[in-house]
């Protein structure tokens, strides 16, 4: 102990342990560096003629916001020890156990970066929790063979390992030297749990990737955010974040129902149209509503409540009664959140089992209209959403499914003709009847043909209201009733100054809900009701698109591969939906994941089934049952039975198959063989 010395000055303590700890983050953040240089360096013939130097800075700078959490997930209970008021600490034996606690554990993190090295190109992203699964029938043998011979061929990353394993031991502080003896007690306790109070939530806020209300949690999709290939993920993303952040997450399994070939003659996710038609290029503008569950139209409701039920939703009711839109009576969403509804909607993946967004799934090769109009029939491509540009992983999907350009709270704000912070909600996003109107002046700015979608914000928790408008709508029996009505008066006013711009009369318009909220009625509080969400297409002068389906039963999924049909889109391309007026009704079919028992809702004909992923366990006549009271699985046909589960159980094995093997989108082979077939 004779080498601590005392201090008469708690305020240098403090500052002491403060440069402790940045020399400790620092050199943990310099050895993720060091392995994300050797990543690129080791996978450079995956970026060659690609990435150029400014964007390969933008690409490392962006891994150090996904490092920062890795680091603190890794390093949580060292650095809790060294920040604890315990004067226990101030012994030398201490911070040598501490000191190898922390070679070793980022030692473990090190060598996953440097593992994938060699890993990455066989999978084309960083492992996850999954690689435990794939190793797992392997043997301690096997996997020691396997690391061996592989540590021989890449025997640099193994000297890289060892020079960083001597960097950390040589970098951790502080050091017992460097400890002074407190000659006051109180103000040792004083100095170190206010240091550990303020680090705490500042390592909290750091893990989370940001503050606020509408930030949720940072993972590994939020790394399309800053990429232009999926490949790039791989130099953003360190392997430890990727594992843990999947660790809880289910990963697909793929099930075993019947032989590929057979799934596919029952329903092919691979859409070959006929190459002799001649693409029609028209604007495309999806509008996604949130919260707007059917409950809350007119329209859908004439009968509801004797017939006097008046909706909340004038606007777009007025636009479906004079018959100047398709919509469907039966029509659902494929999720009950806002992170399933945006694929489902804009790339036709549904939710099945885990949010695509938090799954490693979210860094496969992804499609969507942006993508299939964007890159393959030069649209001009742009999402919008009124919140922060991370709120949601929406900036993250929307570059990863081929959007171009984003605009979000940050490009509302700059634009010198919108009021930028004074139209912000207090909570989320920009009010929708301004961010509407800057929706439609930037598209009026976007050359023909282009493909927007936008995202309304308004009718979200806690309802409030622009000051102006206090009163001024029917309140309704829940606080959403009234922002539904605000948002539907937005939408009226964006279509009056929409109507007047030069690409109104060549622009097919989509509306649809992200999921439902806050149902009332018995018919929208069932199982089946939970996803009653309008589907709408209206495309000005355009008799095709009008009228009330009551026959064919319509999912989000398929809003996409309708949409490429009306353009007679002549590319094939992966949608788990179907071209909804090229589909008779009997074929016509909806399927979603029902968390609250883990199994499948299906519904197709004039039934519902209720799934549990190994057998049919409920069956309802959905159309005349409204209310789901009558179970008459016992009483349907066998022959009608076995079809209906045949067909969704291929839906479900095939888009398990293809979400695990990186098959979303079309690949040369896959075309060749899906024509052999048709």
């Amino acid at each position: 102990m004779h080498n601590i010395r005392t201090s008469n000055y708690p305020i240098r303590d403090l500052l002491g342990m403060i440069r402790a700890l940045v020399i400790l983050l620092a050199a943990l953040y310099a050895s993720f560096a060091l392995c994300r240089m050797a990543f690129l360096l080791t996978n450079w013939h995956l970026y060659a003629g690609n990435l150029t130097f400014r964007h390969a800075v933008e690409l490392f700078r962006a891994g150090f916001i996904f490092d920062t959490p890795a680091i603190l997930y890794l390093n949580a209970p060292i650095l809790v020890f060294v920040l604890l008021p315990l004067h226990l600490k101030e012994r030398p034996g201490f911070y040598r156990c501490l000191r190898w606690m922390f070679v070793i554990v980022n030692f473990v993190g090190v060598a996953a970066n440097l593992i994938d090295c060699v890993y990455f190109p066989f999978t084309g992203k960083r492992s996850t929790a999954s690689v435990f699964q794939e190793f797992s029938h392997e043997g301690a043998g096997g996997m020691l063979g396997i690391f061996a011979g592989q540590a021989l061929r890449h025997w640099y990353l193994v000297a890289l390992a060892m020079f960083l394993i001597w960097f950390l031991w040589r970098m951790f502080r502080p050091r017992p030297e460097e400890i002074r003896r407190p000659q006051s007690m109180l103000a040792y306790y004083f100095n170190r749990t206010v240091l550990l109070l303020l680090a705490i939530p500042l390592a909290v806020i750091a893990i989370r990737g940001g503050v606020g209300k509408s930030t949720r949690p940072i993972t590994i999709s939020n790394a399309n955010e800053y990429a232009d290939r999926p490949a790039e993920t791989g130099i953003i993303l360190n392997t430890p974040f990727s594992v843990i952040r999947t660790l809880k997450k289910t990963p697909f399994q793929v099930p075993d129902y019947m032989p590929d070939t057979e799934a596919r003659a029952l329903f092919s996710p691979v859409h070959i149209p006929a190459d002799t038609i001649r693409f029609r290029p028209r604007n495309i503008v999806i509008l996604i509503l949130e919260s707007f569950s059917k409950q809350h139209f007119g329209y859908y409701n004439r009968s509801l409540r004797g017939g006097k039920y008046a909706g909340f939703t004038p606007f777009l009711d007025s636009l479906l009664a004079n018959n100047c839109a398709l919509t469907f009576q039966y029509s659902y969403a494929n999720g009950r959140k806002s992170i399933e509804g945006m694929p489902s909607v804009l790339s036709s993946l549904p939710n099945y089992v885990e949010p695509l967004f938090l799954t490693p799934a979210s860094l496969n090769h992804l499609s969507g209209l942006a993508r299939e109009l964007g890159e393959r029939k030069g649209y001009e491509t742009a999402f919008f959403h009124g919140a922060q540009n991370s709120s949601m992983g929406f900036h993250a999907f929307a570059r990863a499914t081929g959007f171009k350009r984003y605009f979000g709270r940050t490009e509302y704000n700059s634009d010198p003709e919108t009021g930028g912070d004074a139209d912000f909600d207090g909570t989320w996003a920009v009010w929708d009847e301004e961010f509407l109107q800057f929706y439609v002046r930037r598209m009026s700015e976007m050359h023909q043909p282009f493909m927007t979608a936008v995202f309304t914000a308004s009718s979200h928790d806690p309802f409030a209201l622009p000051e102006r408008y206090r009163g001024v709508f029917p309140r309704g029996e829940s606080p959403l009733q009234e922002c539904i009505a605000y948002t539907d008066h937005a939408l009226r006013q964006f279509f009056l100054a929409a109507k007047e711009k030069p690409w109104f009369d060549n622009t097919i318009f989509v509306l649809t809900a992200d999921h439902t909220s806050q149902n009332i009625d018995p018919c929208y509080t069932t199982s089946l009701g939970h996803y009653s969400v309008p589907i709408i297409f209206y495309a000005p002068g355009d008799t095709l698109l009008r009228g009330y389906n009551t026959e064919s039963v319509v999912q989000q999924t398929d809003i996409m591969p309708t949409v490429l049909g009306l353009l007679n889109y002549d590319k094939p391309y992966v949608a788990f939906g179907n071209d909804i007026l090229n589909t008779p009704p009997s074929a016509s079919f909806a399927l979603h994941w029902l968390p609250e028992v883990s199994g499948y809702e299906y519904v197709r004909g004039d039934y519902l089934l209720q799934f549990d992923g190994k057998q049919t366990t409920a069956a309802f006549a959905f159309r005349s049952d409204s209310l789901l009271h009558q179970n008459i699985l016992s009483t349907i046909p066998p022959d009608t039975l076995d079809l209906l589960e045949r067909h969704m159980k291929s839906v479900i094995q095939q888009y398990m198959q293809r979400m695990t093997m990186d098959q979303l989108t079309v690949k040369e082979d896959e075309q060749q063989e899906e024509r052999i077939e048709k």
